[in-house]
């Protein structure tokens, strides 16, 4: 049988992965300091008030609309507003997941073979949702400062002369991750405004993934979101710019399934590609009717999981910075988002770290999953503290 070059990937099994399987198949304790999936991570969560929109016997009528439904968008305008951004509701198209939505941007604005710009660290997400469409990924890095301050939580920066550098007749696109994962750095003013010059001279467009924005360290320490932690929907863009988001990290509800994109910049640029959308969403009308009647009701809500989550982030950096002190491993510093990078050991009595912190029963995500350097070590902050305690004891970094 002939599969298509798109899908052939090496599906084997990688040694860390198997030996977790291999752990837990034998029944082996194991203290996992990965899990970021916050249904399983302890919340509290009002399962009444979420379930109970998805009885409106509106979903019981089929009206499809591409865009999604107005009531639906409405909702994700209101988001938007609260944070002080005005998104016309045919700016707005509504998707199953950010996963979609940026399959949907690949093919609004790539020919087979062209090119997207993706910062490196950055989640590997991209590279499998790129071959699927015959789109290629060109890397931009970002750069830590070793001298960076944790308590200003400004560490890395993006190394704008080699992103434009790596321009070339075949870029359409700039990914941003804002905060970025796993580092979670937010861009900053002077980062926001280069890239749209760079992108505006060189007729790129900039895709701008904002699903962990409500999750600053600054709002989890009580203070108003600073201008590092505006959307970009809240300003005009000089390039034509696309914001994408979901429930699943804004509302803490990775199973419902609903992300949307917003546009924004130049005026006769929005509409040439909200056109092109719309017929692309209109082929697939993947949004079922039940979650769409639900989104209002559930972005109303989002704030008890929020403060949650951010009082999760907070106390759980607190656990890592006292139990780091006076070992071998340092963590990175951070703005925001769900995961801390650790300088750590590369190899511990000759293996890999995250292999040998396994020997000890705790698992965390090598660096190199996400791009980084050896010696990085990724952990979640999303994990129960009593999880996150034990683990961080018996982590090889005395």
């Amino acid at each position: 049988m002939n599969f298509s070059q798109r899908t052939n990937w090496n599906l084997a099994e990688n040694d860390l992965a198997s030996a977790v399987r291999a752990r837990r198949a034998a029944g082996q304790p194991l203290l996992d300091l990965t899990v970021s999936n916050p249904t399983n991570c302890g919340f509290v969560y009002d399962d009444a008030a979420l379930l109970a929109p998805l009885s409106n016997l509106t979903a019981l009528h089929y009206e499809p609309d591409p865009l999604g439904m107005i009531t639906a968008r409405e909702a994700v305008a209101r988001y938007y507003s609260d944070a002080g951004a005005t998104v016309p509701l045919d700016r707005l198209c509504l998707t199953t997941s950010t996963s979609e939505a940026y399959s949907f941007l690949f093919r609004l604005l790539c020919n087979a073979g062209d090119q997207v710009l993706v910062a490196r660290p950055s989640y590997p997400l991209f590279d499998y949702i790129a071959q699927l469409d015959d789109v290629q990924l060109r890397e931009y890095p970002l750069l830590y400062d070793p001298n960076a301050d944790l308590s200003s939580g400004h560490g890395w920066a993006i190394d704008l002369h080699a992103l434009e550098a790596a321009i070339t007749p075949s870029t359409r696109a700039v990914i941003l991750v804002h905060p970025n994962n796993p580092t979670g750095n937010f861009a900053s003013s002077s980062e926001r405004e280069a890239l749209e010059a760079i992108c505006a001279q060189h007729r790129l467009a900039l895709i701008v993934d904002e699903v962990f924005l409500d999750y600053s360290l600054e709002s989890a320490h009580g203070s108003q979101h600073g201008s590092a932690q505006r959307s970009f929907a809240t300003e005009q863009s000089q390039c034509l710019t696309f914001v994408l988001s979901g429930i699943s990290k804004v509302c803490g509800l990775p199973q419902m399934k609903a992300s949307w994109i917003a546009a924004c910049g130049p005026q006769h640029l929005v509409s040439k590609a909200m056109q092109r959308i719309e017929i692309i969403s209109d082929t697939f009308l993947s949004m079922n009717a039940p979650v769409q009647c639900a989104l209002p009701t559930w972005l109303a809500t989002r704030r008890a999981f929020q403060q949650q989550a951010r009082d999760r982030m907070a106390s759980n950096l607190a656990l890592i910075d006292a139990s780091l002190h006076g070992t071998l491993a340092q963590r990175f510093a951070l703005h925001g988002g769900w995961t801390a990078v650790l300088r750590v050991p590369r190899t511990v009595e000759g293996k890999p770290f995250a292999e040998a912190a396994l020997d000890r029963a705790v698992l965390v995500q090598p660096g190199e999953f996400y791009g980084l350097d050896e010696g990085r070590a990724v952990l979640s902050l999303l994990t129960l503290p009593e999880t996150l305690t034990a683990g961080l004891k018996l982590l090889p970094i005395d």
